[in-house]
């Protein structure tokens, strides 16, 4: 498991905060039920844990962006607490990252709900409303179409089936590594580099949701492994 450390608040001597160096860190920044997704991260053995300090983002082995409801009122909270900035940076940092529903939109730079918002911008392309010819919101099970290879969702089968709520989703770019059908093929689940992200909820998606997020919590074990290497392998100064 990721572990955590404790440290001591500068200039507060009788406070002290949980370290997030290690452990994954859960973006909270007020909209949605994010206990749900902190407590799956931690069945499937990922040290995770809520943050609302911008600061406190820095080290994590990972973090994840959860969400639901409007994409404005979303994009708005992640500025106005500063975990937008500090989401950017660790995706800057090549730390792996995890939307998970509209934490998935937020990584486009603008949705068609909320016209003159601007979400994190890391994806190209613009979250469109799904089709008229079908039942506003998807909101049941249905089965993922594998579109590439996906590290994200090895071990799940060929066709898992996974739950969906959600009114819009992305347009299908070259990120798209799985795709469901509802009035066409929509985009399912994203994967770039360090940015992985999924439009399903894979804490309500049985034993497919959470080999989901373990492959992620190994994922971040793996690059918090090679951080470390790295950073010993970097001469002092003077050496």
């Amino acid at each position: 498991m990721i572990g955590g450390t404790s440290e001591p608040v500068s200039g507060a001597a009788t406070r002290w905060r949980r370290s997030t160096v290690g452990t994954i860190a859960v973006l909270d920044y007020g909209i949605g039920n994010l206990r749900s997704a902190e407590r799956a991260l931690a069945h499937v053995g990922g040290a995770a844990r809520l943050v609302t300090d911008p600061d406190d983002v820095a080290g994590a082995a990972g973090v994840v962006l959860p969400g639901v409801g409007a994409f404005g009122r979303c994009a708005e909270a992640l500025e106005e607490t500063g975990l937008g900035d500090a989401a950017r940076q660790a995706i800057a940092d090549g730390v792996p990252f995890l939307g998970i529903c509209v934490g998935l939109q937020l990584l486009y730079a603008a949705s068609e709900e909320s016209p003159g918002v601007r979400g994190l911008g890391v994806l190209e392309g613009t979250v469109r409303r799904l089709p008229g010819s079908v039942k506003v919101p998807q909101m049941q099970w249905n089965s993922l179409r594998r579109e590439r290879d996906s590290a994200l969702l090895a071990g799940t089968g060929e066709a898992p089936w996974v739950y969906f709520v959600h009114s819009y989703a992305p347009e299908i770019g070259d990120e798209t590594v799985a795709t469901c059908e509802y009035g066409g093929r929509v985009a399912a689940a994203v994967e770039s580099g360090n940015v992985w992200a999924v439009q399903f909820h894979p804490e309500k998606s049985g034993a497919s949701g959470l080999r989901i997020l373990s492959n992620f919590v190994t994922h971040c074990g793996l690059a918090e492994g090679q951080r470390a290497t790295q950073a010993r392998s970097v001469p002092a100064r003077g050496a």
